[in-house]
């Protein structure tokens, strides 16, 4: 049998670790936190219930996020470059395009392939920095046009994915034709 120090029994049960008493808050002056118990004097976080307010609340006083004008923001047609107003591009030099081999087709996919760009979500947008000194076929979102005079100088061809949109113009007014009287004819 096992001797009295280590049979478990309800007189030398003990906690996996010691306990710490909790803070004992308006209990007198003597105990040191009396009186206000920590609160300070009177206002809304001396009250019961209020120890959270929501985020951005400031009291009643009009909040910085109703202050600010509204037009502003990633989402807004001239906040850029988030949403559907995007307008960013994963850049890629002409000097980046000369480790292809001669009459290679260059897409998005291959440019991911060897690590020009992080992935094919993004448009692709050639720029003109470096020299280009093979013939290749480059297929992008978007070319410079020192990009495009470099790739076709070198005999290449460039094929650009997104064409440009052409604006709307405003409509010419339409011209009523007059209808000649009949009467006036007799």
């Amino acid at each position: 049998m096992a001797s009295d120090e280590q049979r478990l029994s309800l007189s030398n049960l003990q906690p996996a670790q010691a306990r710490r008493d909790r803070k004992r808050i308006g209990r007198g002056q003597g105990s040191g936190k009396g009186r206000y118990s920590g609160r300070g004097i009177k206002g809304q976080k001396a009250r019961s219930g209020s120890a959270k307010m929501r985020p951005g609340f400031e009291g009643g006083q009009n909040p910085i996020y109703m202050r600010l004008p509204k037009a502003r923001g990633p989402y807004s047609k001239d906040g850029m470059p988030m949403g559907p107003f995007r307008t960013s591009t994963a850049p890629v030099n002409v000097r980046d395009l000369d480790r292809f081999d001669e009459g290679t087709e260059v897409t998005p996919e291959l440019l991911a392939e060897a690590g020009l760009i992080r992935n094919t979500k993004i448009d692709v947008k050639i720029l003109g920095t470096g020299e280009l000194t093979k013939n290749l076929t480059v297929t992008a979102h978007r070319f410079s046009a020192t990009a495009r005079t470099k790739i076709e100088g070198a005999g290449g061809t460039v094929n650009e994915l997104r064409l440009k949109e052409e604006s709307k113009k405003k409509k010419a007014p339409v011209e009523e034709t007059t209808q000649p009287d009949e009467a006036a004819e007799e």
